[in-house]
C-alpha cells in the first residue's frame, strides 16, 4: 500500500471524526505533514489491526459494546486486516488510524463503537510497540547468530598466528582466533541490553486512556494478554508518553553499530596489500571500474557506514525526545524510522556473520609478520626479568636500544652475544642468556600458549571462553525461537477467536 494524494472532496465521516474541525486541511499541511505522517506508519498496518481487534473482544466481554455491534465490528476489521484492494490509504483521511476509521465507517455503522475510551495515539502506540517487539527480537537472533559464526572461527583459529595492534603498530603475538573472540564479548552484552529493552517493550501501553484511563471499561490485563504481552505499563500516562525506551534503544543500536563498525575497520586495514592478513570472499567485494588490479572490501564499507548513521540518528531520537511530557511531535519520525533503524541494524549483523564465515584468514602471512618484525619484543624483555634477573624497566630499556639499534631487522638477527653485549654497554652490568632461553623467548608458539591465565591466548584459556561464549549464544538463539513462536501462536489465536465470534 502506497500514499497517494487526490483532490477529492472527503467523506462527510471522514470530516466527522474531528467534529471541531469546520474546514477541510489545506493542501499544503496535507500534502507535507500528513503525507510524511502516513508514510512513517504504513507498516503499522498489521499490527494496528490486530490491536484493534484484540480491543474489540475484550469490549465484547466486558459488555461496554453492544454483542450484535461488536461482532459487526469485528468481521468488519477482519476483513480489513486481509488488506483489500479497496484499502488505498491517502494523507487527505490523515493518518494510518483514522485512513482505517474511514474505511470501515463506509462499510459498517459499527464502527462508530471502534477506540471506545482510547486516543487515536494509544492505538499506534501500540501498534509501534508490537513492531518493535518483533524488530528486536529477530535483531536479537541476528546478533546471536553472527555470535556463533565468531566462535566458529575463533576456533579454527586458535593458532592462526599473527600480530595484534595498537596505535596500527605490530605490539604482541596472537591468534586471528584469539582477535576475534574479542568482538563475541561486546555482542553478548548487547544482547543483554536487548534483553532488558524487549522486557520493558513487552508491557501493554492499551487501555491507558491517553493520559489517566477512561470512564469506559478498556480490560488492560485482558487485551495485554491477547496480545501476548507479559503484563501492562503500570501507570496509564507513563504508558502513552514513554521517550526513554526509544531512547535505549537507538543508544543500543548505536553501541553495537559502532562494535561492528570497529571490527569492520580493522578486517579493511588487515585486507590491505600493506598488512595482507585477510581476503574477502568476491561476494563481498566490488571491483573497481579504473583501477584492474583493486578488489574493494566493499561489505565494510557498508557496516562503516551504518554505524555514522546510527551515530546521527541517535542523537535525533535524543532530541525529539526532549519536549513536554505529552507533545506527540517525538513520535512522528520515530514511528517509521525506529523500526527502519532496528531492521537495518539486522541486516547488518546477517551481513558480518556471512562475511566472517567465508573471509580467508592468511595463515602465513600473520606467522611472517611476527617472525620478520618486534611483535615478540615484550616477551624478549620479559625473559629478561624471568632468566636473568632484570628488573623490568631496565629489561624494557634494554630491548628498546636494541630495537632502535636494529631498525629494519627482525627480532631473530639478535644473538645471546648481542644481547649481553649491550646490556652491559647500557647497565654496565653483564647477564648470562643462552641460546635456548633466546628461542624460547623468539618461538611465537610458545608465546602463546604460554599466557595461560583467564583471557590469555593459551589453548586452556581459549577453550575456556569458546565454550562460555558459545554456550550463551546459542542460548539466546534458542529463547529467541520461543518467544518468536509465542508470538505468532498468540497472533493466530487472536484471529480465530475473532473469527469464531464474528461468524455466529
Amino acid at each position: 500500500m502506497t500514499a497517494r494524494h487526490s483532490t477529492e472532496p472527503l467523506p462527510q465521516q471522514v470530516l466527522e471524526i474531528g467534529a471541531r474541525l469546520k474546514a477541510p486541511p489545506s493542501d499544503l499541511l496535507v500534502n507535507s505533514v500528513f503525507a510524511q505522517e502516513l508514510a512513517q506508519q504504513l507498516h503499522l498496518f498489521d499490527a494496528l489491526g490486530i490491536t484493534d481487534i484484540a480491543q474489540t473482544l475484550v469490549a465484547l466481554e466486558l459488555g461496554s459494546i453492544p454483542e450484535t455491534e461488536g461482532r459487526a465490528l469485528l468481521a468488519a476489521l477482519l476483513e480489513l486486516q486481509k488488506k483489500p484492494d479497496d484499502f488505498v490509504p491517502c494523507p487527505e483521511r490523515g493518518d494510518i488510524y483514522t485512513n482505517r476509521e474511514a474505511w470501515l465507517s463506509e462499510r459498517s455503522a459499527a464502527a462508530g463503537w471502534l477506540g471506545a475510551g482510547r486516543a487515536r495515539r494509544e492505538a499506534i502506540t501500540t501498534a509501534f510497540v508490537i513492531v518493535m517487539r518483533k524488530a528486536l527480537l529477530d535483531n536479537q537472533f541476528a546478533l546471536s547468530k553472527l555470535g556463533g559464526v565468531m566462535i566458529e572461527r575463533a576456533m579454527t583459529n586458535r593458532l592462526s598466528i599473527m600480530p595484534d595492534y595498537t596505535y596500527l603498530q605490530a605490539a604482541q603475538p596472537t591468534t586471528f582466533g584469539h582477535y576475534l573472540l574479542s568482538f563475541a564479548y561486546p555482542l553478548l552484552r548487547d544482547l543483554e541490553r536487548l534483553d532488558l529493552l524487549f522486557s520493558q517493550l513487552n508491557l501493554s501501553p492499551v487501555g491507558c486512556g491517553s493520559t489517566n484511563g477512561s470512564l469506559i471499561p478498556q480490560g488492560r490485563q485482558q487485551a495485554a494478554q491477547l496480545l501476548g504481552f507479559a503484563g501492562v505499563i503500570e501507570h496509564a500516562r507513563d504508558a502513552m508518553w514513554q521517550a526513554d525506551v526509544c531512547i535505549n534503544c537507538v543508544s543500543i543500536l548505536n553501541t553495537g553499530s559502532v562494535t561492528l563498525s570497529r571490527l569492520a575497520e580493522d578486517l579493511q586495514i588487515f585486507s590491505t596489500q600493506e598488512f595482507g592478513l585477510i581476503e574477502l570472499d568476491d561476494r563481498h567485494a566490488r571491483a573497481s571500474k579504473i583501477m584492474p588490479q583493486k578488489k574493494n572490501p566493499f561489505a565494510l564499507t557498508h557496516v562503516r557506514a551504518f554505524a555514522n548513521k546510527m551515530i546521527g540518528f541517535s542523537a535525533t531520537v535524543t532530541a525529539s525526545s526532549r519536549t513536554p511530557s505529552g507533545q506527540p511531535d517525538n513520535r512522528l519520525l520515530i514511528y517509521g524510522e525506529l523500526p527502519e533503524a532496528v531492521l537495518q541494524a539486522t541486516e547488518v549483523s546477517e551481513l558480518m556473520a556471512e562475511l566472517l564465515e567465508h573471509l580467508t584468514f592468511k595463515a602465513d602471512r600473520g606467522l611472517h609478520l611476527i617472525e620478520s618484525g618486534w611483535a615478540l619484543a615484550t616477551d624478549l624483555a620479559e625473559t629478561l626479568v624471568l632468566e636473568c634477573g632484570l628488573d623490568f624497566r631496565a629489561a624494557h630499556q634494554l630491548v628498546g636500544f636494541l630495537a632502535s639499534e636494529f631498525q629494519g631487522h627482525g627480532l631473530r638477527t639478535l644473538s645471546p652475544d648481542i644481547i649481553i653485549s649491550a646490556c652491559e654497554q647500557r647497565f654496565g652490568r653483564r647477564i648470562e642468556l643462552s641460546r635456548a632461553q633466546l628461542e624460547k623467548a623468539l618461538d611465537p608458539l610458545h608465546a602463546i600458549e604460554s599466557r595461560q591465565e583467564a583471557g590469555g591466548t593459551s589453548m586452556r584459556s581459549m577453550e575456556n571462553m569458546l565454550n562460555d561464549c558459545s554456550a550463551q549464544f546459542t542460548g539466546y538463539r534458542e529463547q529467541v525461537r520461543q518467544s518468536l513462536a509465542y508470538l505468532e501462536d498468540k497472533e493466530k489465536e487472536l484471529l480465530m477467536l475473532a473469527e469464531a465470534l464474528a461468524a455466529t
